[in-house]
């Protein structure tokens, strides 16, 4: 069977789409995937080379671009959708899946035009733009989060989970014990692949406030590229036990040992916090499309599953105060690991690929 995963942009879109294509390559020998999105998303540099083949197709944002820009954005869809229509029709597949951005929009248009059968994933609690649109041309609609229902049809609408690729279940494998010390609270700092530097500056502020509890802290902190030197010389300066990379390969062996997870509220972060049942400290990415990392953020705060700070208010106090606060509150932490769990969907691209063999063999 042959599947199109259209869309990117984002990790966010993207390494849940990978997630589905691992799983629908393992299911049937002999079984294909072909990814369609942009030059200039992540697809472009993560793809190529890779096991999954890339074709590319023309199409613009239109979502908080300038009048003039939104109007060629909208101008350039008829040719990205004529662009689609070829490449669907060359590799003739049995399903085409949407995974948000807006390379999505085009290739579902087309698979629409050739009456292939079609499906989207939604990641998030609140559906982006192109999403709202591709309901009405769905034949299945998967969605992250129970409360993503009430924006699409109700027939065909079905809570997945978000998918999690391969690899990060392998590293839950490893054995990363040996790095865990008795007595000890693991943090785990990181804030996506590149690193976020607000939550960066606002730890090396915070440390002369913790100090009092150095000796009891063993630190993980993801920088990315750019900030690296400032928060490894920052660490050793302060003298606390910390081991600082600009990207950590395997992440799920990390997640492993951590007491207490500080990052951003992206889908697929909600998703690992989820699988591995960590307590999490969520610092929101303010300019998210649709605030959707707040909206993440405060669904998991109103389940008890996570304590949360927007980026307005995030300091080196304001961060180091919820550290002591929950380093001095294990049966909180307890509580946050037993109350994500509940969001937990370990199988969520086998489901996908399940319920999308039955469409297409409809």
């Amino acid at each position: 069977m042959k599947c199109v995963i259209a869309g990117g942009g984002t990790g966010g879109h993207l390494f849940p789409g990978m997630a589905i294509a691992e799983a629908f390559v393992e299911r049937e020998k002999g079984n294909e995937v072909l990814f369609i999105g942009t030059e200039k998303g992540i697809e472009a540099k993560v793809l190529p080379g890779g096991k999954f083949p890339l074709r590319m197709i023309k199409v613009k944002p239109i979502k908080g671009k300038s009048f003039p820009n939104q109007c060629k954005a909208i101008l350039s869809l008829p040719m990205a959708v004529s662009e689609a229509f070829s490449i669907l029709k060359d590799f003739e597949p049995q399903i085409v899946l949407g995974v948000g951005g807006y390379a999505s929009g085009p290739a579902l248009m087309a698979a629409f035009f050739l009456r292939m059968k079609r499906a989207i994933h939604e990641q998030n609690v609140v559906p982006g733009m192109t999403n709202r649109i591709l309901k009405w041309f769905s034949q299945r609609i998967f969605v992250s989060f129970e409360e993503a229902k009430k924006y699409f049809p109700e027939g065909k609408t079905i809570v997945t989970g978000n998918p999690i690729r391969k690899e990060f279940f392998a590293s839950l494998k490893e054995d990363k014990e040996k790095m865990k010390k008795k007595d000890q609270l693991t943090l785990f700092i990181f804030g996506g692949s590149a690193g976020a530097h607000r939550i960066n500056q606002a730890m090396m502020e915070g440390l002369p406030y913790l100090q009092e509890i150095k000796s009891s802290l063993t630190i993980i902190h993801q920088t990315g590229k750019e900030d690296h030197h400032f928060v490894s010389k920052s660490y050793q300066e302060q003298g606390f036990d910390a081991l600082v990379r600009p990207f950590f390969e395997e992440m799920g062996s990390y997640y492993q040992i951590s007491d207490l997870i500080i990052c951003r509220s992206g889908a697929s972060t909600v998703a690992e916090l989820a699988v591995c049942g960590k307590a999490a400290l969520l610092i929101p990415y303010p300019y998210a499309a649709h605030n959707h990392q707040w909206i993440n953020a405060k669904k998991l705060f109103d389940l008890g599953a996570a304590r949360m700070i927007s980026d307005e208010e995030l300091s080196g106090q304001s961060l180091t105060q919820m550290i002591l606060y929950l380093y001095e509150r294990p049966e909180e932490r307890a509580r946050m690991e037993k109350a994500i769990q509940q969001l937990a969907r370990p199988r969520a691209a086998g489901e996908i690929v399940d319920h999308c063999y039955a469409l297409a063999r409809k």
